[in-house]
Parts: C-alpha cells; structure tokens; sequence
C-alpha cells in the first residue's frame, strides 16, 4: 500500500510546518512500514540549526519516525475512520550521521510490540544507503 499527503493528513494532525512526512511508499499492516521525507534547503528550521552548516535537527528525525510510526500502527491496529490523539512516550535513539539539505531520508518502521492502545516500534532512518539514526519508539493512542 502507498499513501499520498492527502491521505497521511487525513489520519495525523499534523501540518505545515510540522508535518514531516511526503509520503508512504511501502505499507504492509503488521509487518512494516517505508516513508520518505525529501529535506529541502528551504526547511523553516535551517534558518537557524545552523546558519552557516546546516544540518537537520535530531529531534525533527525521531518527529518523523514517530509520525511515520503513527500511520503504522493506525493501519496494523484497524484503525481506520477513527479520530486519534498520539501521545509520544519514551524514544531510545542513536544518530550515526547527519542530514543536510537535498538529503532524502527513507523511514522504515517495524513492530516491536503492540498491547491496545500502545505501539513500541523500531525504527530506522537512511540517506541512500546510510542509516543516520535508528530508535525505539514508545506511544499511544486515544480517541477523540
């Protein structure tokens, strides 16, 4: 299953500029997850992390990781046409690399353990074929 960022609005709150996510390019429920985020130079952040050396923030990485987990665990859980708050719990990461403008980074989010509500997912983020951080992802969900 592909999504496109209508469809992705249509199931996380977040927008513009927060909305870290371009598109889903490979989603099997249970199983997995791949989104991409194409990193523009015109990214709101890079004004100021860092004028002269910019680099994405590792904190708007594990964002779009927990996003992408989000869209992940909507589907695994069948969860669809159901209005949820996410709350993000406790992130483990480790940043190997960093990312810079014109990079593409490719998410790749798979289950670790899903109990109700709660989603513990194990994710990666790669430019090419260099993973620049990898983290476990604590979070849960609640209808409106």
């Amino acid at each position: 299953m592909q999504l496109n960022i209508q469809e992705i609005k249509k199931i996380i709150p977040h927008r513009f500029p927060f909305l870290l996510i371009d598109k889903i390019i490979d989603l099997v429920p249970n199983e997995k997850l791949v989104a991409i985020k194409n990193v523009s130079a015109n990214e709101h952040f890079f004004e100021g992390h860092f004028p002269d050396e910019k680099v994405m923030p590792g904190v708007l990485i594990i964002e779009a990781m927990a996003q992408a987990g989000c869209i992940y665990f909507y589907y695994s859980r069948d969860l669809q046409g159901k209005d949820l708050y996410y709350y993000l719990g406790k992130v483990t990461a480790k940043f190997m690399a960093p990312v810079v403008p014109g990079d593409q980074l490719r998410l790749e989010i798979r289950t670790r353990k899903f109990i109700k509500n709660t989603g513990i997912v194990e994710t990666k983020a790669f430019v090419g074929d260099k993973m620049v951080t990898e983290a476990e992802i604590v979070f849960s969900t609640k209808e409106r």
